[in-house]
């Protein structure tokens, strides 16, 4: 007859620690709300807003957008995918910083030293407590800090096609995809004539800039990817078509908010 052996209190603790460090292990693998440590530097040479030579492609757009809080990013731009996204970014000096940080949208690509962000200067003071927190914050040049993604939200606001300056009407279409909102990446854009139903997939050139030669005639109708990190997807179409006569530099109202 076989003995059945109790488990001894030390076994029982190392099973649950073990059991407690494998769930924890699941939960920062899935976490999209928890904050990833980095650091952050800021535009040494530029005022207290953002560049408008940022590589996403906005322009002057990309310095005033989200009253110039915004950042370069290295990983994150992800090959210009992560442009427009939007980042809670604290710095974890308590001596001089806020529990709620501020929230960037992301308009550039660069580096400096290790970094996953570089700040305007605005959004940088924007991480302290005080103006004199914020003086030694831009000191110290480069922080440490926590961040993590989250939704953009731009109340009043619908996305928006800005038509590039370089464009050439009718054989040549570039634009950009102002006042992205939600907590998706844009991941595809296709153009489709508003009688026949004819879709064209647009190539993305650089950045959040959206290009086409022999662009479809007549009204265009936009769609969208939105894709999530969990590899949801949703394609979205706006209400407002872009004119049939579009012409460079000009923007259009797409009629539509996200919150996906």
């Amino acid at each position: 007859m076989k003995k059945i052996m109790a488990s001894s209190p030390q076994s029982l603790f190392l099973l649950f620690a073990t059991l407690l460090f494998l769930q924890t292990l699941a939960e920062a693998a899935t976490c999209s709300d928890c904050f990833i440590h980095s650091r952050a530097a800021y535009y040494p040479n530029s005022d207290e807003q953002g560049t408008d030579r940022g590589q996403c492609g906005f322009g002057s757009f990309g310095a005033t957008i989200n009253g110039g809080d915004v950042s370069a990013a290295s990983n994150l731009y992800r090959d210009g995918v992560g442009c427009g996204a939007c980042c809670q970014v604290r710095c974890t000096n308590s001596n001089y910083c806020t529990d709620k940080g501020v929230t960037i949208v992301i308009t550039d690509h660069g580096s400096s030293d290790n970094t996953d962000f570089i700040l305007s200067r605005r959004a940088f003071g924007h991480m302290a407590q005080t103006k004199d927190a914020a003086a030694s914050l831009l000191s110290l040049g480069i922080v440490d800090i926590e961040y993590r993604r989250v939704s953009c939200s731009y109340p009043n606001k619908n996305i928006t096609i800005k038509i590039d300056e370089n464009s050439n009407y009718p054989h040549y279409l570039a634009f950009v995809i102002w006042y992205q909102q939600g907590k998706r990446d844009i991941t595809a854009v296709q153009l489709c004539e508003t009688q026949n139903f004819v879709c064209k997939l647009l190539d993305r050139s650089y950045g959040a800039v959206w290009t086409t030669t022999s662009p479809p005639s007549g009204p265009l109708s936009l769609r969208m990817l939105f894709s999530g990190e969990d590899g949801d997807e949703t394609w979205v179409v706006p209400v407002n078509n872009i004119p049939h006569d579009w012409k460079a530099g000009e923007t259009y109202d797409t009629g539509v908010q996200v919150d996906v």
